[in-house]
């Protein structure tokens, strides 16, 4: 991955520069002490991920990133942790507090190697990475990684899927939610159509879950409503209708 660092205190910009020259994977392409040059650099040079201190004069780490139309993966490093909130609010991939081990560097940095591998080309989730129309997966099964550990997810446990932007969150039965780094579109490849269902741009339901459909919205546990938006209106009726008693 090709790595800027931006920090306006020297020694902390060293360490990061050296931390990222160390590292398998990561290529240093930039160290800025200013935002407002790294900003300029970021304009007309391809980088996939920076690690940017929040605290800056003149234009601060969060600014920076949202003053860019489409920027790259981002790990804040701060000596406040009060602004680890903010830092997510703008889908940094982590948040590093000063002093900074190299152990906690690495690990960051891993997750932004696994977040590039499912990142969309742009904001609009309906122009992102498009799956492959055809069925991958088992029918019955799949495996994904939750929590530094990889867990086996069984379809017939699965009540709806939930997208968070870069993550989906499994919603199962008996069990907490589980999340994962995946987006909703590329969840699709491995769902048995004839199962599963997308009703929403944020939500696809296992069919044989649903047990009460009122205004639009699937109901689970009575207190969990779905809405089901116009794109996908149409189809869903038409499984309504394949279905229904008359």
């Amino acid at each position: 991955m090709k790595c800027i660092a931006i920090d306006d205190e020297p020694l902390a910009l060293k360490q990061i520069s050296a931390y990222i020259e160390k590292t398998s994977g990561l290529e240093l392409i930039g160290s800025f002490e200013s935002s407002v040059e790294a900003l300029k650099f970021l304009e007309k040079n391809d980088t996939d991920l920076m690690f940017v201190d929040i605290n800056m004069p003149n234009l601060n780490g969060i600014d920076l990133v949202k003053s860019l139309k489409k920027p790259p993966l981002v790990i804040f490093t701060t000596a406040y942790s009060e602004y680890a909130m903010e830092g997510f609010k703008v889908n940094a991939v982590d948040y590093l507090l000063k002093p900074i081990a190299y152990e906690d560097f690495r690990r960051a940095a891993m997750k932004a190697e696994s977040w590039l591998k499912v990142r969309p080309i742009d904001n609009d989730e309906e122009s992102s990475v498009r799956a492959n129309t055809n069925f991958k997966g088992n029918g019955k099964f799949i495996f994904i990684k939750s929590e530094y550990k990889v867990m086996r997810i069984n379809f017939d446990k699965v009540k709806y899927i939930e997208s968070m932007r870069e993550y989906i969150r499994f919603h199962m039965e008996d069990q907490k939610p589980i999340m994962t780094l995946l987006t909703i579109k590329a969840i699709e490849n491995y769902l048995p159509p004839n199962r599963f269902m997308r009703i929403h741009r944020s939500f696809i339901v296992n069919l044989d879950k649903i047990t009460i459909i009122d205004k639009q919205r699937v109901v689970f546990d009575g207190n969990t409503f779905l809405p089901i938006s116009d794109q996908y209106k149409d189809k869903f009726q038409e499984y309504l209708d394949d279905n229904f008693a008359l």
